[in-house]
């Protein structure tokens, strides 16, 4: 097979690649959140579902409260 300069197909980009510093809009996920039926579960959910559309540096916040409220979620029901 003869070598050639171009990359493979699937790494071919249509234009030039974006600058390092460009900020791109954020796209929504379009993921579909079902309640579960737990009120502390389900507000987590919430949270996470605001993040639809924003920019991925303001999600570790989000993630870690959710995180935070999930572990308290359950150590209530070893309570219980």
């Amino acid at each position: 097979m003869p070598e050639t300069s171009e990359p493979p197909r699937s790494v071919r980009h249509a234009g030039p690649p974006a600058p390092l510093d460009a900020v791109l809009p954020a796209e929504p996920l379009g993921v579909e959140l079902l309640p579960t039926g737990h009120p502390g579960v389900d507000a987590g959910l919430a949270r996470l579902e605001a993040l639809d559309g924003v920019p991925a540096e303001a999600h570790v916040a989000v993630y870690e409260d959710v995180h935070q409220r999930l572990v308290d979620t359950l150590a209530a029901l070893d309570q219980e």
